[in-house]
């Protein structure tokens, strides 16, 4: 996904005891939307649609950065999620105003700390494991993971709540973030999410880590839900491979997960690639028998400028005791 701003100077920057202090303020954002008709295995009947996001969830943002002196910096960032076939604001009827990210926070040569809803880095690192990134309508990867339709093995949101994070800055290609989510949960000051993060470059190699603990919210008979992402690519120019494994192990019930996930992107042109990627997830649940899902992309990405790609990917799914089901679909993605 590119993160490319159009950044501008406030007006109104105060002249204090300090010297004078600029505020940078940037507005930036996604516009998608995608046309498919989509089908999943145990699901209802295929139906056609325009659909907002695709290969990323459309969004706007403004952040922004103070100077304050020895160099650190003040930052903070409002991100909300936005449904371009409808204008409506957020994912769903759900979401809150500012559902992507809503932080303050501290910046400097120790590294980043904020406070409030935030990104799951797991996901992030998700993304950068999976030829198709953080979709979440066409990576299997992300399907099998996070959405609930197609009995996603994380607990949990792609954004948490009440959450402090601390990134460390990038050490000879590694990478790193401890986020700790507040339960706020009267009599339980144990009752909190954590997750460990990690994130390796050096060259054509990539990998990534994530570990978190989720515990709320959470429905009974679960307590709780230990999650582990481990992955790598290596990009051979004229190909660039992913692989990734995904495991979760549930406290309070039997309802355990396997994920293993392959990938690549080949480079057609200058400008455009083939994606293709297939998962496979194995489910383990009390009292009833192992459910096993597997769902594979093939698409084409193909940018017409620096911001602005389009691209088609179908998809096909299967599950135990259904039948295989197929999803194709055409898209365009404009960052600003």
């Amino acid at each position: 996904m590119m993160k490319l701003g159009v950044g501008f100077i406030a007006a109104g920057a105060a002249l204090t005891a300090f010297g004078q202090e600029t505020t940078q303020v940037q507005l930036y954002g996604l516009v998608g939307a995608y046309v498919a008709k989509s089908e999943r295995s145990g699901g209802p009947a295929a139906v056609t649609q325009l659909g907002h996001g695709g290969l990323t969830t459309s969004y706007w943002g403004v952040r922004g950065t103070e100077a304050l002196g020895s160099g650190y910096k003040a930052i903070f960032a409002l991100e909300s999620f936005f449904q371009t076939d409808t204008g409506g604001m957020g994912r769903n009827a759900t979401d809150p105003l500012f559902s992507r990210n809503a932080y303050v926070g501290f910046e400097g040569g120790f590294g980043k700390l904020t406070f409030g809803r935030q990104t799951n880095p797991t996901y992030v690192n998700m993304g950068t494991l999976s030829p198709f990134g953080v979709s979440v309508v066409f990576s299997p990867l992300v399907l099998q993971s996070f959405i609930g339709t197609y009995n996603g093995a994380l607990v949990g949101d792609t954004v948490w709540n009440n959450t402090i994070q601390y990134t460390m800055p990038r050490i000879a290609g590694l990478g790193g973030s401890v986020m700790y989510g507040l339960g706020e949960v009267a009599g339980g000051p144990g009752t909190a999410n954590i997750g460990l993060h990690a994130n390796y470059v050096n060259g054509n190699f990539g990998a990534a880590f994530s570990a978190q603990r989720f515990r709320t919210p959470v429905t009974a008979p679960l307590t709780q839900q230990d999650a582990y992402l481990l992955g790598a690519t290596y990009d051979f120019k004229v190909v660039k491979l992913y692989g990734s494994v995904v495991k979760t192990d549930a406290s309070g019930t039997t309802n355990d997960t396997r994920t293993y996930d392959v990938g690549v992107r080949i480079p057609v042109s200058k400008s455009g690639a083939l994606l293709a990627e297939w998962a496979h997830t194995k489910r383990t649940r009390a009292g009833v028998p192992d459910n096993e899902r597997h769902t594979g992309s093939v698409g084409y990405d193909y940018f017409l400028s620096k911001r602005t790609d389009v691209y088609a990917v179908y998809s096909r799914d299967r599950q135990t005791g259904f039948g295989s089901t197929g999803t194709i679909g055409m898209g365009v993605r404009h960052t600003f």
